[in-house]
Order: C-alpha cells, then sequence, then structure tokens
C-alpha cells in the first residue's frame, strides 16, 4: 500500500469479521495509522485495495462510505464551541435529508451514544471546555451515533485515566458482541490489547509480522525484537491473559 511517493505498508493482506476486535499492534512509525487511514478512505492509496463485503471502498460515495464505518481518531481539532450533543449529532450527518434537520430517530441514537459513553450529563457543555480524555470519549460517542457495522479506532485511550481507558474499550468490545460490529483498533498498550482484543496483528516496518490470539502474538521472543527491548511475558494472575513487563 502506496501514497504518493512513499511505500507506507508492504504486502499487509488484513480481514476482520463482524463481532471480531482486532487490534493493531507495534513500534512508532510501523504502519498502523498509515494502514487505518487507508481503511477509512481518508488516505488516497497509490496501490492496495480497501474492501468492504468485497466492494472497494473507493468505489462507495461518502455518504455510503458514512454508512458503512465510523472512525474514532485521536482527539484534536473538535469543534471547541460545539456542546458535545451538538458534536455528536454530527455522526448522523449520512443519513439526514436535505433540509439537515435531525429526526426523532436520529434524536434517540446520540441520546444512547451518550449514554453509553457516560456523556449524558455532559450534553450542554462546550467540547473546548473538556478535557482530553473526555474528547475522545465524545469522539467515540459520535462513532457510535454514526450506527455503522465498522469501526475504526486509532489509540482510542489516548489521554485517558485508568477508569475510562478499561471503560472505553469494555464498551468497543461490547458493542463489537451485541451489535456484530467489525473493529480494528490501533493501541500502544500490550496489556490492554491482551485483555480486549481477540486477535492482534503485529506490524514491523510497514509489514504485518504476525497475526493471531494474544496468546499466540505477545510472546517474549517476538515483541523483544519488534520493540528492541528486553520484555518479559507472563500469564495474568486473574484472568490469564498475556502480562508483558519490561526486562529489568
Amino acid at each position: 500500500m502506496a501514497y504518493g511517493d512513499k511505500l507506507a505498508v508492504r504486502n499487509a493482506s488484513l480481514q476482520v469479521a463482524p463481532g471480531e476486535v482486532v487490534a493493531l499492534i507495534g513500534p512508532n512509525g510501523a504502519g498502523k495509522t498509515t494502514l487505518l487511514r487507508a481503511a477509512s478512505g481518508v488516505l488516497a492509496r497509490r496501490s492496495g485495495s480497501v474492501c468492504i463485503d468485497g466492494e472497494e471502498l473507493l468505489a462507495l460515495t461518502e455518504r455510503q462510505r458514512a454508512r458503512r464505518l465510523a472512525v474514532v481518531p485521536q482527539a484534536r481539532h473538535l469543534p471547541p464551541a460545539f456542546t458535545v450533543r451538538q458534536t455528536v449529532m454530527l455522526g448522523r450527518t449520512a443519513y439526514l435529508g436535505w433540509l439537515g434537520k435531525p429526526q426523532k430517530a436520529d434524536e434517540a441514537k446520540v441520546d444512547e451514544a451518550l449514554g453509553h459513553t457516560q456523556l449524558a450529563e455532559f450534553g450542554d457543555r462546550r467540547v473546548g471546555e473538556l478535557s482530553g480524555g473526555e474528547q475522545q470519549r465524545v469522539l467515540l460517542a459520535r462513532a457510535l451515533a454514526q450506527d455503522t457495522a465498522i469501526l475504526l479506532l486509532d489509540e482510542p485511550t489516548a489521554h485517558l485515566d485508568l477508569q475510562h481507558q478499561a471503560g472505553i474499550l469494555s464498551l468497543v468490545k461490547k458493542m463489537a458482541a451485541e451489535r456484530n460490529l467489525a473493529v480494528l483498533m490501533s493501541l500502544h498498550d500490550l496489556n490492554l490489547v491482551a485483555m480486549y482484543a481477540q486477535r492482534v496483528v503485529l506490524m514491523v516496518a510497514g509489514q504485518i509480522q504476525a497475526s493471531g490470539t494474544p496468546d499466540e502474538v505477545l510472546t517474549m521472543e517476538r515483541l523483544s525484537a519488534a520493540y528492541h527491548t528486553p520484555l518479559q511475558v507472563t500469564a495474568h494472575p486473574q484472568h490469564g491473559t498475556p502480562l508483558i513487563l519490561p526486562d529489568g
């Protein structure tokens, strides 16, 4: 997969099934964000393809794409003067009529998304008044209001405290199961990956080096080599998932 004069992702073949949460991991510059941006259609590609149910993404109109997939970027460039509710309502844009006036169904989707992300009491607050973590939750609420079958998330736990990291990822996993969503997200915290992802894709230097369950991918040898630092991997004492720790 290339854009401009740069070959950013090479020989990468990846599928995400309905109901599945897949985590992209790898060191900085590995190509995780590039892959997510290409998958969303934001990044113009020189080669490679992205398909939804066998249909090329770029063959869809913007409205069609917005009804098929939603993106949760890292919190930045949100309209500071908009209220939280107005910002989340932007997720309904692809469903609004030519007058752009929300209907009761749109309001209900926004209410549901605000409730899921624990933002109901923030509805009338200006986005510019919120912390980075609260803004990240607004972005997730906007994506949930979009009501799509595919959810792409770029570091959804950035700027969040421990409570909301667990809350956001638990919600994503729950929504994937209940709504049969196909979820692809990039995460730096490998222990969160082990807890919340069903499948892990390890990227290094623009290539997929491994794909499988957390137990299969999050091994001491593989991670130490990918991150160029010695790591220890043991079983979590409570959950049994891989627990990754610095070696020394």
